[in-house]
């Protein structure tokens, strides 16, 4: 497992992170224990969870699990500097978390101190906007999102949420601040009003990439690569689909889909003939399609760093095992002749 920059934080991670949103749902507090035990032992030092996790469901009686699931794990454990803990603050809109209230300066402090309390940490690494308060082009909103008017109104929120970022980061609970289901046009503003006004920059983004949402190639891939903004990639397996389990439509007992009969709209009629394609490659080539998937994720022309979430050890074992492989040339290709045949299966 390769250590590397986190953007321009300063920061040094593993070049895998470990996702922590089944844990509370569809995980035990052994299982994520257990989970972080073995990412930790093959090099994985970056954490990432929310305070509306676990997910499939979200739900108002078990938000903020998760991070107390990882706060048990750093009381019995210790070693806090061991890690780069990244959590984040809900978006407007979800009713579970706050009754769905915005992202304001009020609710930034609020919402950072509940997670600090729950995680048994004086600090964050990092701490990210799950989605901005306007909406955006993301959970396969791209087909009918409206973008708003008002960008002065927009710039304004911005600014004071920067603000109160600037008073976080000096009281030392926050040490860099994200974004997550940001746009281009987002970034680029959140981005100059930090210069303008010396305030903190935001260091990343996550958003969703993979073999089957690559929505990030163009616009996004340009202001990462020379802003130095590192791609948090969730989702790299597009919620297991590129892993083969559900390839003819299947269910398999005790996965995602049970819960969540379109993996949140991913299932549409071109899906898994897109999933068949890549499965395919993986196949000629003798590799493993998770790990095909995560390592073509680690080859883009912008920083990448692909979140791992796994229901199971051995899951979790194999995409770990993505970090020792190197894709040939002629794998790479194939994959570009398929993205070509199937650009947005969802």
């Amino acid at each position: 497992m390769r250590l590397i920059p986190l953007g321009r934080t300063g920061l040094t991670v593993s070049e895998f992170c470990l996702g922590t949103m089944t844990w509370g749902s569809q995980n035990t507090e052994a299982d994520a224990h257990a989970q972080i035990d073995l990412a930790l032992d093959h090099g994985v030092t970056f954490i990432d969870t929310a305070e509306m996790y676990p997910t499939n469901p979200v739900a108002a009686g078990t938000v903020g699990t998760t991070e107390t699931i990882i706060g048990r794990w750093l009381a019995a454990r210790g070693g806090r500097e061991r890690i780069v803990l990244a959590s984040k603050i809900t978006g407007e809109g979800s009713s579970a978390v706050r009754g769905g209230e915005p992202v304001t300066p009020d609710s930034l402090r609020r919402a950072l101190e509940g997670s600090l309390s729950r995680l048994g940490t004086d600090y964050l690494d990092l701490y990210q906007i799950h989605w901005p308060n306007r909406g955006s082009y993301h959970f396969r909103k791209m087909w009918d999102y409206v973008p708003p008017r008002g960008g002065n109104a927009v710039r304004e929120e911005m600014l004071a949420i920067l603000e109160t970022a600037q008073a976080l980061v000096a009281e030392g609970k926050v040490r860099h601040f994200g974004l997550s289901n940001e746009t281009v046009w987002g970034a680029s503003q959140w981005l100059s009003l930090a210069d303008r006004h010396g305030l903190p920059r935001m260091a990343s983004i996550q958003n969703e990439y993979s073999l089957l949402c690559r929505q990030f190639d163009t616009d996004w891939a340009e202001l990462s690569a020379l802003e130095d903004m590192p791609l948090l990639a969730y989702s790299p397996l597009a919620a297991g689909l590129l892993s083969g389990k559900y390839a003819g439509d299947v269910t398999p007992d005790g996965s995602r889909r049970e819960r969540n009969a379109t993996l949140g709209g991913r299932i549409t009629p071109t899906v898994f003939e897109t999933v068949a394609g890549y499965l395919g490659i993986a196949a000629r080539h003798g590799l493993d399609p998770c790990q095909m998937a995560l390592a073509f994720c680690r080859t883009r022309p912008f920083p990448v760093i692909p979140i791992l979430g796994a229901t199971s050890l051995d899951q979790l074992r194999t995409n770990l095992g993505a970090a020792q492989v190197t894709l040939a040339p002629e794998v790479l290709a194939e994959i570009a002749l398929a993205h070509r045949a199937w650009p947005a299966p969802f």
